[in-house]
């Protein structure tokens, strides 16, 4: 079979030959067309070649959601160029630490980030060239690429080939340092088309895309399966819950994505029953199961969701839950994607075990990344004998189904018992007055270890601690108990929207100490 069949560059041609007068993307009221995305893309990836760039170059981005980065993830993708989109809400520090292990041959700033990308460039020692997004900036004229560095292979002037690589995600760094997850156009191809056969995303769709692009979820899960078969993507810069409801029912949007927290936040706001969302038949949730009592209130409103476990070195999708399941099997995760593989592993010993168990689950497939970029030691301990190692606890069931558990990291150990904060968390958001909660493993004299809940309480709701360690008494057993709980305004999150454990473990932390 020959090479370069499932590149992403031939997407927007495709869709340009068949559909070229749909929207493909409508950018706060500014739309483009399938021709027009597909005509910008063809000349800039001619720009850059002719400027020097070659197979494999990176060239990073510093940009809000916007139909510019779409119209460059294109044109990398037809030059074969590496696309590493930067999180706009880090610190000149932290960038500058992500382009050293980047090395770009360009950096791209969106016009509101240029204060933070001076910042950032100050601290390095290598110089990168800059220039803005868009058709008065890198489109209307590219700079010459910067001098590669050491690591750099020699420029190649080729086709573009399926395994090459096409993005560069840094992840999230809640646990550990963030690394470069390097995705290929095969994984690419291949996690949107296992996703196509779950989410049914087709030419009359109307998508809203809110996660963040510097985030795998920002790019395939439904923005590029969306440009692949014809849809409209209409992009928002952030997630802002009154004006999401206000584009479902203006816009008519037929199918999102967002974590759990996303679809608490919008149920939460005072436009929620009054929003019109007949036009929402399918929504996607990712980053953690939905909590029953939040499922049955988007059932309620006649919304279907399918619920999916992923991460970015895996594309990301793995598991999923169709709303079909969803009904019945509240807390699961489903079962694998087609084309994807999955089995439970022994965290210790790394067995894979059969039948019913718990373990880690590892996921094989061509969706599976090749690596961290210029990072031997960190890929060989998450690829193990051909299997990604999640680093997530799961559970199987007789009849095939997942339920994520925890992470493992996140696992403490109370009196000898292993405890699962997820379990914790899942018994205290049934109570009437939680909105939102998160428990860690604090040290205990006594026990080694116990739980510290930290709680959002319900706009209009008043509890105290006495009242939830009570209820969460009925349902726990004892060493589950939380020892403490805290109330906070908000819980702290990564851009990603999962919950900052870490922070809240050095809260607590902090807490102790204050009170010895």
């Amino acid at each position: 079979m020959p090479d370069g069949l499932h590149t992403l560059g031939r997407w927007t041609r495709d869709r340009a030959r068949a559909t070229p007068d749909r929207i493909a993307i409508d950018d706060r009221g500014v739309v483009v067309t399938y021709r027009e995305l597909d005509a910008r893309a063809e000349r800039l990836a001619a720009s850059l070649r002719a400027a020097g760039y070659a197979v494999g170059d990176r060239i990073a981005t510093i940009t809000g959601n916007s139909s510019d980065h779409v119209v460059l993830f294109f044109a990398c993708a037809k030059a074969g160029l590496v696309l590493v989109p930067l999180s706009w809400r880090l610190a000149p520090r932290e960038l500058a630490a992500q382009l050293e292990i980047a090395e770009p041959a360009l950096l791209l700033v969106e016009n509101e980030f240029e204060s933070l990308a001076r910042a950032t460039l100050a601290r390095l020692a290598r110089r990168i060239p800059n220039a803005p997004l868009g058709t008065h900036g890198v489109e209307a004229e590219v700079p010459a690429p910067a001098v590669r560095g050491l690591a750099d292979v020699p420029p190649e002037r080729r086709e573009v080939h399926d395994d090459d690589a096409l993005l560069i995600i840094f992840t999230s760094g809640t646990t550990a340092v963030p690394k470069g997850a390097v995705l290929t156009h095969a994984n690419c191809f291949w996690t949107n088309l296992s996703f196509s056969r779950i989410a049914g995303v087709g030419a009359g769709d109307t998508v809203l895309a809110v996660m963040p692009q510097y985030h795998v979820g920002g790019w395939n899960i439904t923005p590029l399966l969306a440009w692949w078969t014809g849809a409209t993507v209409v992009l928002e810069r952030t997630f802002d819950p009154g004006r999401v409801l206000h584009l479902i029912q203006e816009r008519g949007i037929t199918t999102m994505m967002g974590v759990p927290a996303n679809y608490l936040f919008l149920a939460q706001h005072p436009d929620f029953d009054a929003t019109d969302l007949s036009s929402l038949a399918h929504a996607i949730v990712g980053g953690a199961p939905m909590p029953p009592a939040l499922l049955r209130t988007w059932h309620a409103r006649g919304v279907a969701l399918t619920q999916g476990y992923g991460l970015t070195e895996a594309s990301p999708n793995v598991l999923c839950l169709p709303d079909e399941d969803a009904r019945t099997r509240a807390g699961s995760a489903g079962k694998p994607y087609p084309h994807v593989d999955v089995a439970v592993a022994d965290p210790v010993t790394g067995e894979h075990l059969p039948g019913e168990a718990e373990g880690e689950l590892l996921v094989h497939g061509p969706s599976v990344f090749p690596g961290y970029f210029r990072d031997p030691a960190a890929t060989d301990a998450t690829l193990a004998g051909g299997w990604l190692r999640t680093g997530d606890l799961v559970r199987r069931d007789a009849d095939g189904y997942f339920t994520i558990v925890d992470r493992i990291k996140d696992i403490y150990i109370s009196g000898g018992e292993g405890v699962a904060p997820a379990e914790v968390e899942a018994v205290l958001m049934g109570h009437p007055a939680v909105a939102d909660v998160a428990v860690v493993g604090v040290p205990d004299d006594r026990w080694g270890e116990a739980g510290a809940a930290w709680v959002v309480v319900r706009r209009g709701r008043v509890t105290d601690s006495a009242e939830l360690t009570d209820f969460a008494r009925a349902s726990l057993a004892r060493f589950k108990v939380p020892r403490e709980v805290h109330f906070v305004d908000e819980l702290p999150r990564s851009t990603a929207g999962k919950v900052l454990r870490r922070e809240l473990a050095e809260r607590s932390a902090t807490r102790v100490e204050e009170r010895r």
